[in-house]
């Protein structure tokens, strides 16, 4: 699994350029769109967050737990509409943007978490997280599958009968080819080149291939209820922060400037901050090399 260091560099490096960008509470996964790119990120988001309050039965007085919290966009919608949330994190830099937020975050590791821990729920949400739990050595190692079905007993273990999980997660796609043959070297713009730069910008972290293979794990703890694609909402959520990104703002830019005797040094702060990274991003969906799934699982 990506650890605490990798997990750090990969949203604590960024959470100023973020928060800057995108919001104080941004959300920094794939939005939904279901066909209608007239809507802005912000409505793209909300129907989002809407519909996972609606498949998990959420609402006054349930409480959720969010694995992978990020700054806190679930948290501030169960807020809103008078949920109790509880958000882990890996990221200081989340952790401490939450608590400014009046968010209830636990720096913690999801796959640690026992009823014992923060007590049970009667919903989990898991955006993004899921990326991040198995290494390309757990992968080489044959582990991948006995780590997620750890985590899913993890997940079980909080919820009652009936309780039920949203998974959002990106995946290895049906034209991935060998992810294991991965080349910064490889003709710009191919599959073994884009996922090279896509683990460049992910340390420690290895993907599911396809939704089945989480399916598989989740059984016999869990039956799917609901599973989409998002890959082609997720290529224009990929548009619109590359833009929030690229707008100018005084303040983003006097943070920029005062990066630059540290990209004089950083070779991975300067590859993180390319547009090529961005590029690739972009090329990994719309080549269906990547693809972006989202899950709605019930404890059987």
């Amino acid at each position: 699994m990506a650890g605490r260091e990798d997990m750090d560099y990969v949203y604590s490096l960024i959470d100023r350029i973020f928060r800057l960008s995108i919001g104080e509470t941004g959300d920094f996964s794939g939005a939904m769109y279901d066909g209608d790119f007239s809507l802005t990120l912000e409505q793209a988001q909300d129907r989002k967050h809407r519909f996972i309050a609606e498949m998990l039965h959420i609402g006054p007085g349930t409480r959720v737990l969010d694995m992978g919290c990020g700054w806190g966009p679930m948290l501030a919608f169960f807020r809103d509409v008078g949920a109790r949330g509880k958000g882990v994190t890996l990221s200081q830099g989340q952790a401490d943007s939450c608590a400014r937020a009046g968010f209830d975050v636990s720096l913690h590791d999801c796959r640690t978490i026992t009823p014992g821990t923060f007590g049970t729920f009667d919903a989990v949400v898991s955006l993004g997280a899921f990326e991040h739990f198995c290494s390309e050595e757990d992968w080489r190692a044959g582990r991948q599958d006995e780590i997620y079905r750890a985590f899913f007993q993890t997940v079980a273990s909080l919820l009652p009968v009936g309780g039920r999980f949203y998974l959002q997660t990106m995946v290895f796609g049906r034209n991935c080819g060998d992810p294991g043959r991965l080349d910064i070297h490889a003709p710009r713009d191919s599959a073994p080149y884009n996922l090279a730069v896509m683990r460049r910008q992910f340390p420690g972290s290895w993907l599911p291939f396809g939704r089945e293979q989480i399916e598989k794990n989740a059984q016999p703890l869990f039956r799917t209820v609901f599973a989409s694609s998002g890959r082609l909402d997720y290529i224009e959520t990929i548009r619109q922060w590359g833009r929030r990104y690229r707008r100018f703002t005084p303040r983003k830019y006097a943070f920029y400037a005062s990066l630059v005797p540290r990209l004089l040094v950083d070779g991975r702060l300067r590859q993180r901050l390319s547009r090529d990274q961005l590029r690739a991003n972009i090329l990994c969906f719309a080549q269906e090399v990547l693809d972006h799934y989202r899950i709605v699982f019930e404890k059987t």
